[in-house]
């Protein structure tokens, strides 16, 4: 055992650095003020004897030492987290999330997915972000989430995806229209009125245009919100047909106030994932992503 040449506030603004890309940035993050930040990575420097990160032109790189080193760094403090962890004192944890979410999630099991977080983290800071898969890949691709909560196709590939939970589609609209179609329609039927479901670039949305295109039908009637919740109470005032999530509309399916359309057509159901950096993320990231499990479960 030796004794300590550096501390774990150095080793911290190393890391955020490295992963943010600027020394403004990282002091951002950590609280503190950027000569704090420049700071400590001198001193960690002068401790260690060599010269880890060089800015050039007003951006960060590793040098050679740095990035044997960064990985070391990476260990060091998660090893500090997993002894808090061991501890059972989460409480000193006083830190931020950054979560990216779908609306679907927003909409279903967010709330108890954050109880559930806040009781077992009560510091952490929740800043959420609720918008479009799409947009949300995006965030996550450029570091500004920690995490994201969202359904398939991912545009970017990163070290961290875990299944959690598929999300059936289904059709309903109100009793009166429900009687006038019958038993069992047709998807040609529903057709006759206006469809009302997710944006355009959406894969059930894509399937639905391709199935109608290939039955000749009116693509005409579809129409496209980008807010989900937007189409539940435009169904339940009787203006269309809508193909929406589930979960979105169980209560509704529950009161009566809509009934659900057995069809001969349904797009495939919705696949969520929860992703992260695993090669960098707090292991308090990891802890949430299995109670985002847990609320799944609760919530189902």
């Amino acid at each position: 055992m030796i004794k300590s040449q550096f501390t774990l506030k150095q080793l911290e603004a190393f890391v955020f650095v490295v992963d943010i890309g600027t020394f403004r940035g990282a002091a951002t993050a950590l609280g503190t003020t950027q000569p704090n930040v420049s700071a400590r990575i001198k001193a960690l420097e002068e401790a260690l004897g060599k010269t880890i990160l060089v800015r050039d032109a007003g951006s960060v790189r590793l040098t050679e030492s740095g990035e044997v080193l960064l990985q070391k760094a990476r260990d060091v403090l998660w090893a500090g987290e997993a002894l808090i962890e061991e501890a059972e004192r989460q409480d000193l944890i006083d830190e931020r999330l950054r979560l990216g979410v779908t609306e679907l999630v927003a909409c279903s099991w967010l709330r108890e997915f954050l109880r559930l977080l806040k009781e077992a983290y009560p510091n952490l800071r929740i800043e959420l972000e609720v918008d479009l898969s799409v947009a949300i890949d995006l965030l996550l691709r450029e570091g500004k989430l920690d995490l994201a909560l969202q359904t398939e196709p991912f545009p970017t590939q990163i070290s961290g995806t875990e299944h959690l939970v598929h999300e059936n589609y289904c059709w309903v609209t109100v009793p009166d229209i429900a009687q006038h179609l019958g038993a069992k329609p047709a998807l040609d039927d529903l057709f006759e009125y206006p469809i009302l479901t997710h944006a355009k670039h959406s894969l059930a949305t894509r399937s639905l245009h391709q199935i109608a295109e290939e039955r000749g039908l009116n693509v005409g009637r579809i129409a496209h919100s980008n807010a989900l919740s937007a189409c539940v109470p435009m169904v339940t005032e009787g203006l269309g047909i809508a193909l929406l999530p589930h979960a979105l509309v169980r209560s509704e399916i529950k009161s009566g106030a809509l009934q659900v359309i057995e069809t001969d057509w349904l797009p495939d159901a919705l696949s969520f994932h929860a992703r992260y950096h695993a090669d960098r993320a707090p292991l308090y990231v990891q802890k949430a992503v299995e109670f985002a499990k847990q609320a799944i479960k609760q919530d189902s």
